[in-house]
């Protein structure tokens, strides 16, 4: 059975889809998702794991993740969860992971197109020159993500 769920952070909500089993995206929205009334263990387990992940710097998730996208995506999607905790990558470089530099657009492209925020972490890939380009839940949200994972943003006290 398929559900939705929605987790609140600092920089605006999360809706997450997924079945009993498995977390099928994560993105982010400005106003409030709806949610299923079925929540199952995983939602729950996620939800936890994202607590941890904003609020204590939690570098590794254990849920089963399933993207749907091409062969190539799915590919950069895996490629991207190699990619350690508090540090990026270049467009390029993940081109040349991927075996061939020339691939960096189709690259990029399927960077965008990640359907899993955070837990597949594409807001670590940027420009050559270390600067924030692109990113689908908005670059305040890539800025934000990456200082967290640097311990440079703290959270709100007040």
């Amino acid at each position: 059975m398929n559900f939705t769920s929605k987790y609140l952070t600092e920089i605006g909500w999360l809706e997450i889809k997924g079945n009993e089993t498995e977390i099928h995206s994560i993105l982010f929205f400005d106003q409030e998702p709806e949610t299923t009334e079925f929540q199952p263990e995983i939602a729950l387990k996620l939800i936890h794991q994202l607590d941890d992940y904003f609020k204590n710097g939690r570098w590794n998730f254990d849920l089963k993740l399933s993207p749907t996208g091409t062969y190539f995506q799915q590919t950069v999607w895996r490629e991207l969860e190699k990619i350690p905790f508090g540090k990026t990558i270049s467009y390029l470089d993940l081109a040349k992971n991927l075996g061939d530099e020339k691939t960096i657009r189709a690259a990029a492209s399927a960077n965008g197109k990640n359907p899993i925020s955070i837990l597949i972490p594409c807001h670590r890939v940027v420009g050559k020159d270390g600067s924030l380009t692109g990113y689908a839940g908005g670059l305040h949200r890539k800025k934000f993500l990456l200082e967290l994972e640097k311990g440079i943003h703290s959270p709100t006290l007040f």
